[in-house]
């Protein structure tokens, strides 16, 4: 018996390099939840500063900040994603969601009987 066919898509956004992809997209949700990009970035098992570099390198070509983050002290520092931020990354979630809600449609369509 056949194995079924399947298949992967993942999409990124470029501007003159990559600026935004899943990976980044991630990152962002979770300092949404956590509101601390170091714990994003260990829940990821992702190193800090490379966070802060993908982070840094997306404000820079995208020409708005995504987070706003404040210094640690007696409570501890914060991150939170801007209000700009927030759209991008929804934007960003809605298209992947319509991409993909199309590549299934086509992708059944084309291959039908035999994805399974």
């Amino acid at each position: 018996m056949a194995t079924p066919l399947r298949y992967t898509l993942m999409l990124r956004v470029y501007g003159e390099e990559k600026i935004f992809g899943p990976g980044i997209a991630e990152l962002l949700e979770r300092v949404e939840e956590t509101h601390s990009l170091r714990k994003a970035t260990m829940d990821m098992g992702m190193a800090y500063s490379k966070a802060w570099r993908i982070v840094k390198t997306a404000e820079n070509a995208l020409g708005f900040p995504l987070l706003t983050s404040t210094v640690g002290g007696r409570g501890g520092g914060s991150a939170n994603l801007t209000e700009r931020g927030k759209r991008f990354l929804l934007a960003y979630r809605r298209f992947e969601q319509a991409v993909h809600d199309y590549a299934d449609e086509l992708f059944e369509e084309l291959f039908g009987e035999d994805a399974q």
